[in-house]
Parts: C-alpha cells; sequence; structure tokens
C-alpha cells in the first residue's frame, strides 16, 4: 500500500516543490491549506510540474488554531511541516511571527504522535542557527550550532525560527509515542516559481531586476535551490539514520553584490534596473532611520554567515546544484510569469 504524507502549508514555495517531489516518487500526498478554497487553485499550479492525479487531497488547518489537525495527520506515516509564517516586513510585534511559528509546531507535533505517524521532518532554517552572536568572522556554521534568540545579533523571523525548532525539540520526549523528529535548515531558498505566488525568499531577485534597489548593501545569504531542498526534505524523511538529527541545507555565502552580477551577466536587457553600485554602510544605517524594514536588518551589515552542508552530503547523499543556476532560474520564472 502506498504511504500517505502530510504536507503543511502546501500553497508555499517550499512545500510545493516537496509535494512535487513526493508525488513523483509515487506517494499518496495530503496538505493542509487554511481555506480550502484555494484548494483548485494549489492543483493547479502544482499540475504545471506533475501529474496529481486522485493522489493528492488537501485538508483546512490553521497553524492558530486546533481545529483540523487531527484529521490531517490521521492515515499518514509522515508529516513535512513546512508551514511557518513569514512576513517579508518587520512586524510591530514579534509575536506575530513567533507564536504561531512555536505554537503551530506543537500543534502538528501533538497530532502526529497521537496518530501515530512515524517521522515528522521540520522546515527550520538557518536562521535557527547562524544569529544571536557577536561575530560570524572566520566561524563555518554546522547543525551543531544555535541560534540564541535572546541576543540583538536577530530579527524577528530569526528568533521565530529558533524558538519554533528549539521548542519542538524540547517537547519530543515527552509525547510518549515514539515519533521521529528531523529538522532540515535551509538557507535562502531560490529556483523557480511555480505560480505568480511569489515567495518572501524571492523578494531579493524581484527587487533587483524591477528597479527597486538603486544600490547593493554590504548583506548577503547562503543560497540553496528549493528543488534540492525538496529533495533533501524527502531523504531526510525515509533515511533511517535521519532520526533526531538536524540537517542544513546550503549551497555558499554570496553577498548581494554578487548576485547581481549573476544577473547582470544572464539578463543585459535588465541592466539600466539592476542595482548599480555598492552602499556604503553609513547610507544604509541612515535609510534605516526612516524605514523600520531596513533598521531590522543593520544587525547584518558586513555579516559573512558560511554554512557546511557536509553532515546532509555525508549522511544521506545529498548534492545541490551551483547557486548560479538557481538566481538564473529564478530571475527566468520571474519574467516567464510577467512579474518583473
Amino acid at each position: 500500500m502506498t504511504d500517505t504524507v502530510l504536507v503543511t502549508g502546501a500553497s508555499g514555495y517550499i512545500a510545493g516543490y516537496c509535494i512535487v517531489e513526493l508525488l513523483r516518487e509515487g506517494y499518496r500526498v495530503k496538505g493542509t491549506l487554511r481555506s480550502l478554497q484555494r484548494s483548485d487553485e494549489v492543483r493547479n499550479n502544482l499540475g504545471q510540474a506533475v501529474d496529481a492525479g486522485d493522489r493528492l487531497t488537501f485538508v483546512a488547518a490553521d497553524l492558530t488554531d486546533d481545529a483540523g489537525w487531527s484529521e490531517a495527520v490521521q492515515g499518514c506515516r509522515y508529516v513535512l511541516h513546512v508551514a511557518s509564517p513569514f512576513i517579508a516586513d518587520t512586524p510591530r510585534d514579534p509575536d506575530e511571527l513567533i507564536v504561531p511559528a512555536r505554537d503551530g509546531t506543537l500543534r502538528v507535533l501533538r497530532a502526529a504522535a497521537r496518530a501515530g505517524v512515524q517521522r515528522v521532518v521540520q522546515t527550520s532554517s538557518l536562521a535557527a542557527v547562524m544569529y544571536g552572536r557577536e561575530s560570524t568572522d572566520g566561524h563555518v556554521f554546522t547543525e551543531e550550532d544555535w541560534t540564541n534568540p535572546d541576543h540583538q545579533d536577530n530579527s524577528a523571523y530569526t528568533r521565530s525560527k529558533a524558538i519554533a525548532e528549539k521548542a519542538a525539540w524540547d517537547a519530543l520526549p515527552n509525547v510518549g509515542q515514539g515519533l521521529q523528529w528531523t529538522a532540515i535548515n535551509p538557507g535562502l531558498v531560490l529556483g523557480p516559481l511555480l505560480c505568480r505566488d511569489t515567495s518572501a525568499s524571492i523578494e531579493l531577485i524581484r527587487k533587483c531586476m524591477s528597479g527597486e534597489l538603486p544600490g547593493s548593501a554590504r548583506i548577503g545569504y547562503p543560497i540553496v535551490d528549493v528543488r534540492d531542498i525538496a529533495h533533501l526534505h524527502v531523504l531526510a524523511m525515509i533515511a533511517p539514520q535521519a532520526a533526531g538529527q538536524r540537517f542544513i541545507g546550503s549551497g555558499k555565502f554570496l553577498w548581494i553584490v554578487e548576485v547581481v552580477e549573476v544577473l547582470r551577466k544572464h539578463f543585459p536587457a535588465y541592466g539600466k534596473k539592476l542595482p548599480k553600485f555598492a552602499l556604503p554602510d553609513i547610507a544604509v544605517r541612515i535609510a534605516g532611520w526612516f524605514d523600520p524594514a531596513i533598521k531590522g536588518q543593520l544587525f547584518e551589515l558586513g555579516k559573512k554567515r558560511e554554512p557546511s552542508a557536509a553532515k546532509a552530503k555525508k549522511v544521506l547523499g545529498w548534492t545541490s546544484r551551483p547557486e548560479e543556476e538557481s538566481i538564473v532560474a529564478s530571475a527566468e520564472s520571474l519574467i516567464r510569469l510577467g512579474i518583473v
């Protein structure tokens, strides 16, 4: 009998590619949506990449409410808990991100344990690994590292991811049902879009290509392709040795100016819209006086956060494509979908 997998947040960017990967591998998939009114839209979007047939169904469930989760996990051998709130702008109250991320993760954990689910794979983030420290100079981050959410070197988002993942690990021994838990910690997720709903992570590419950024701040990100991170979720779901482990899924760190140079090389028609120069730190700090979103990222200036995905490669045999390929695929889909 074909195993059934629950994927939370089925309308999301990473979740969509996880569903595609699972369907291609022959699994039955249930996806959670906050409203079933989006069922046909999400099914049609996924249909651009895979024929789901009758192997894809949806159930209504929200991270902020207990309703629906028992039905969602019923009959599932595995759960990919991908859903998590992401607000592009800095929220006035950090709890707008932290509470649903933490409490939603615990809802999924408890429902999965009650239903006899074998393993949950949580989509955490490098945000739960690399922040809350005085200096990043020369440090290569591994799964042994944890973000300190109480340190000033944080945003609401990085705090939410660290708190949600830690809450799951802390609660796991107390559920008493033998539930296995694995966490995936991706970098900045780029790659082709399945629909016009742009992911928050793709916003960097969109802003660069739409002329919204006159210059490049001295900020960067470790990059990973959405197709590769979806594959890592499935590897972690089925590998016996993945139980109780964290896995960083990321490629190299690139400064924004390096991302822009890739775009300039491959999309010369957008040359006039791409950021023209590197912004001095002082200019970015002054802008932060007037823009809360910029102010919330000032701690990132000049910090290179370099992760290592050696564990995922060694333990699970995971591979990832070059960062340039992911950047180009992101831009190509933004153009194809008429977003830029």
